[in-house]
C-alpha cells in the first residue's frame, strides 16, 4: 500500500512496509515515536518536486477544491500501478479514483498514519531540512491567502460598506452639532431659530454676524434670500435674547466652523459614495438610487451575499425586527425595508406601494446578480428595468382613476360574513325568516295559492255558516245572541287563511255595489236603521247576506 503525502516542497510517496500494524490504530503512535522506528514502518518510494511557486500555488487550490492537478496526475501514473493509494481526502480519492482507476483508501488508521508522518517527514525524506521547511510553508500559506482575497481595485464593495458607515456617522454628528448650534446661539438671539431653518445656513449667518447687533450693517445676500434677510435684521432690533460676551461668541462660532467642516465633508464622501457605487454596482444604482443600493450592500455584508438572496429577502432586508415580531404575534408581516426609501416607491400611492416594492425588489434581484457575476460596467439592464416599473406604476394610477362609479369594478367588495369575526361584524338579534304563505301572486297556480273552486267551497260553507237576514230581524232584541255570532264570525275568519279573506273583501265589495243596485235590499237597510241605532254595525253585514243569497240562487240556475 502507497501513502500520498502533500508537503510544501512536493508530493511524496510513502511504501507501507508492515500493513499488519495498521490494524491497532490505538498503538500506531508508538510506532513514530522515533526516526529509526518509523523507518521500519514506512520509506520514501518517489518525489514529485514543485518547480516553482506559481505551481505549489495551483497544486495547493486545487487540493482544496478536492481536485489533483495534472503533475499529480502524472506522478500517480507513473509510480501507483495495481497498488492501493491512502489519502487524506476522501472527496480526492474519489477524484483519482475516477480519473486514474486508482483504488483509494481512507479511514481512520490512515489519519492517524498521516500524523506520523507529519511527525517524522524530515527525518524520512532526505535532503529537506526543517529550517528549509518552515519557510516554504509560510511562503505557500501566503501565496494562498493573497489568491484567496482575489484582489481587484474596480470591484471592491469594502469601500462601499465603509462608505455608507461613515455618511450615516456623519448625518447623526452634524445633526447634533447643528442643534447645539441653536440651542447655545438661542439664549442671545432666540428668534434667528424660527426664521433659519437650514443648519447650513444658520451657522453660516451666525459665524458671520457674531453678536445680533451687527446684523444691522451685515450683508447676507450670499447666505440667506432678500425676504429673509429683512426679517432677520428686524427681529435683530428688538430681541429679547441675553446680551454674551465675546469669549462665548468665539466658543459659538468655533463651533459653527465645525459644523461647516462637517457638511464640506460629507459632500465630498457622497461624490466618492456615488462614483464606486456607479462603478461597482450600476443598474442597481439605476434602480433604487446610490443611497439605498449603498444601504442594501452593507446590510448584506457584500454584493456577492447579496447577489445569493432572493427577491422576497431584499424586499424586506432592513426590517428583520418587525418580520419577526409579525410572526410572534401572528400579524401581517412587514411589506418593505431599506427599499421603502428608493425614489419609485416614493412617487406611489399609499395603496400600490405594496406592488412596487414586490416588483422593485424583483428586478433589483436581477440587477445585483448582473452587477455581481457579469463582466459589463454598463447601466443599460438597471434603466430598461426602471422604465418597465414606471410603466406598471402609471398602469396601476390608471385603472384606479378609469373607474367610473356605476361599473362592476367600482363598487365595493361585499366581504362574506364571519360570525365569530374579532371587531364587530355578527348580528345582534337574529334575522327574521320569510313567510311564503302570505304571497298571493296572480295568475298562477301553485300549492301555496289555493284554487278558485277551493276558494268558492269554503265560501259556500261559510255562508251556509252565518245567520239569515230574517233570523237576525227576529233576535235583534237578544244581544247575547248577537254578540255569541260576532265571536263565530271572528273565530272563522281567523281560522280562513291570509289569500281567502283577500278574495272575500274583494267579493264582498263587489257584492255592496250590486246591492246597491238595487232598491229593495236598500229600502230594507234604510228601515233597519231607523229602528235600531245599535245595530248600525251590522246593516252592512246583512246587506251582504242578502247579496250572498242571490248569487247562491244565480248560482243554482246556472247549474242546472
Amino acid at each position: 500500500m502507497l501513502v500520498l503525502f502533500e508537503t510544501p516542497a512536493g508530493f511524496a510517496l510513502f511504501k507501507v512496509l508492515d500493513e499488519g500494524k495498521l490494524s491497532s490504530v490505538e498503538d500506531l503512535w508508538k510506532d513514530f515515536a522515533s526516526s529509526d522506528k518509523a523507518r521500519k514502518v514506512v520509506e520514501l518510494k518517489a518525489f514529485n518536486k514543485f518547480e516553482n511557486t506559481s505551481d505549489a500555488l495551483s497544486a495547493a487550490t486545487l487540493l482544496i477544491d478536492s481536485k489533483p492537478s495534472k503533475g499529480l496526475r502524472k506522478f500517480l501514473q507513473k509510480h501507483c500501478d495495481g497498488e492501493t493509494l491512502a489519502v487524506a481526502d476522501s472527496k480526492l480519492g474519489n477524484a483519482i479514483k475516477e480519473k486514474l482507476q486508482i483504488d483509494c483508501l481512507h479511514n481512520s488508521a490512515v489519519m492517524e498514519l498521516m500524523r506520523g508522518l507529519r511527525n517524522q517527514l524530515t527525518e524520512l525524506m532526505s535532503g529537506l531540512a526543517e529550517h528549509d521547511l518552515g519557510p516554504m510553508s509560510l511562503g505557500l500559506s501566503h501565496s494562498l491567502s493573497r489568491y484567496k482575497l482575489k484582489f481587484s481595485p474596480e470591484k471592491v464593495d469594502t469601500m462601499i460598506i465603509q462608505a455608507i458607515g461613515l455618511l450615516d456617522d456623519l448625518d447623526k454628528e452634524l445633526n447634533t452639532y447643528a442643534m447645539r448650534v441653536r440651542e447655545w446661539y438661542g439664549w442671545h438671539f432666540p428668534e434667528l431659530t424660527k426664521i433659519v431653518a437650514d443648519n447650513i445656513h444658520y451657522a453660516k449667518a451666525v459665524k458671520m454676524m457674531g453678536n445680533r447687533v451687527n446684523a444691522v450693517n451685515l450683508d447676507f445676500s450670499e447666505i440667506l434670500p432678500e425676504e429673509v434677510e429683512a426679517e432677520l435684521k428686524e427681529a435683530a432690533v428688538i430681541s429679547m435674547g441675553t446680551e454674551v460676551n465675546d469669549l462665548d461668541l468665539s466658543n459659538i462660532r468655533e463651533l459653527c466652523d465645525q459644523v461647516l467642516a462637517l457638511s464640506e465633508y460629507r459632500a465630498q464622501l457622497y461624490d466618492y459614495l456615488k462614483s464606486r457605487m456607479n462603478t461597482i454596482a450600476p443598474n442597481l444604482t439605476a434602480l433604487v438610487g446610490e443611497l439605498v443600493g449603498a444601504r442594501l450592500i452593507s446590510h448584506g455584508g457584500s454584493l456577492m451575499n447579496l447577489a445569493k438572496q432572493p427577491g422576497s429577502t431584499i424586499q424586506i432586508l432592513g426590517a428583520e425586527k418587525a418580520l419577526f415580531r409579525a410572526l410572534k404575534t401572528k400579524h401581517a408581516t412587514p411589506k418593505y425595508g431599506l427599499i421603502y426609501h428608493a425614489s419609485l416607491i416614493g412617487q406611489a400611492a399609499p395603496k400600490h406601494k405594496g406592488k412596487i416594492s414586490r416588483s422593485l425588489a424583483a428586478k433589483s434581484a436581477l440587477a445585483i446578480r448582473y452587477d455581481a457575476l457579469a463582466d459589463g460596467d454598463d447601466n443599460s439592464m438597471g434603466l430598461e428595468s426602471r422604465i418597465k416599473l414606471e410603466t406598471r406604476l402609471r398602469v396601476l394610477e390608471g385603472k384606479e382613476l378609469g373607474r367610473s362609479a356605476g361599473s362592476t369594478k367600482g363598487k365595493p367588495k361585499i366581504e362574506a360574513y364571519e360570525k365569530d369575526r374579532k371587531g364587530g361584524g355578527a348580528l345582534i338579534t337574529p334575522a327574521k325568516t320569510y313567510n311564503s304563505a302570505a304571497d298571493l301572486v296572480l295568475g298562477q297556480t301553485t300549492e301555496e295559492t289555493p284554487k278558485k273552486s277551493e276558494v268558492a267551497s269554503k265560501k259556500r260553507k261559510h255562508q251556509e255558516e252565518e245567520p239569515t237576514a230574517e233570523a237576525a230581524e227576529q233576535d235583534g232584541e237578544q244581544e247575547k245572541e248577537k254578540s255569541k255570532k260576532k265571536k263565530k264570525k271572528s273565530k272563522d275568519i281567523e281560522e280562513t287563511p291570509a289569500a281567502v279573506t283577500d278574495a272575500s273583501e274583494k267579493k264582498k265589495k263587489k257584492k255592496s255595489k250590486e246591492a246597491e243596485d238595487t232598491p229593495a235590499a236598500n229600502t230594507d237597510g234604510e228601515k233597519k236603521k231607523k229602528k235600531k241605532k245599535s245595530d248600525a254595525e251590522d246593516a252592512p253585514m246583512e246587506v251582504d247576506v242578502s247579496a250572498k243569497k242571490e248569487k247562491k240562487k244565480k248560482k243554482k240556475h246556472a247549474d242546472e
